[in-house]
């Protein structure tokens, strides 16, 4: 589960396929990975909220954030991000697919890319899958009045009398290994108030430090 950090994967295809676009400068690449990154992140918090009523980060303490999804200080990141990523490693990368292409026949190239992306994509369902169930069960047990209160009452009895579903969460999915690969989840109750996950559970820490200040 979540063996990829997706959104700077997605965030760097997208920049790669559009830069012929903006291509022509420093200053049009940098403005072009500004803008396309940000879009990119502002989509994927729209969606991770929308379908999973959660957000995996919140800018609204950065300067000139919007909606808390982009703020200024990351835009300026994806745009020093494309420079690198265009000026740097994309050539590099071309040159090693150009020496691949010589030694691996095209229809075994053609299987291992839709290979990859079905893999990237069932890794994305999955960790979509669990930080769902992971919520479902903090609401729950913890009584936390959101919004879809009643649909997660629903799943977490669900997934309680399916016992070979619930042993497998408690086995990969549990609460330690959840709140350790995304310290910053959170949610919003019925009153408008964030609630930080990992605050109900004190005793488990991070892989890694917080980005954000509660």
């Amino acid at each position: 589960m979540d063996l990829f950090c997706g959104i700077y994967g997605i965030g760097a295809v997208c920049i790669i396929v559009f830069s012929q676009y903006f291509n022509k400068n420093n200053f049009t690449l940098f403005c072009g990975g500004f803008f396309i990154g940000s879009l990119t992140e502002y989509v994927i918090s729209f969606l991770v909220e929308t379908l999973l009523n959660t957000q995996w980060w919140d800018y609204s303490h950065n300067l000139l954030d919007i909606n808390g999804r982009i703020c200024l200080e990351y835009s300026i990141f994806w745009g020093i991000l494309t420079l690198i990523l265009i000026k740097k490693f994309n050539p590099i990368l071309d040159k090693f697919l150009a020496m691949a292409k010589r030694y691996i026949p095209t229809k075994t190239s053609k299987v291992l890319i839709i290979f990859v992306i079905v893999f990237l994509f069932i890794d994305c369902l999955v960790t979509c899958f669990a930080q769902d169930a992971f919520i479902t069960r903090m609401v729950v047990e913890n009584n936390i009045k959101v919004k879809d209160i009643e649909r997660r009452e629903e799943d977490y009895k669900k997934i309680k009398e399916n016992v070979v579903l619930n042993k497998f969460i408690d086995t990969y999915w549990n609460n330690k290994k959840m709140i350790r690969t995304f310290p910053n989840i959170k949610v919003e109750d019925s009153n408008k108030n964030i609630v930080y996950l990992d605050s109900l559970l004190p005793d488990i820490q991070p892989y890694y430090k917080k980005i954000f200040e509660k």
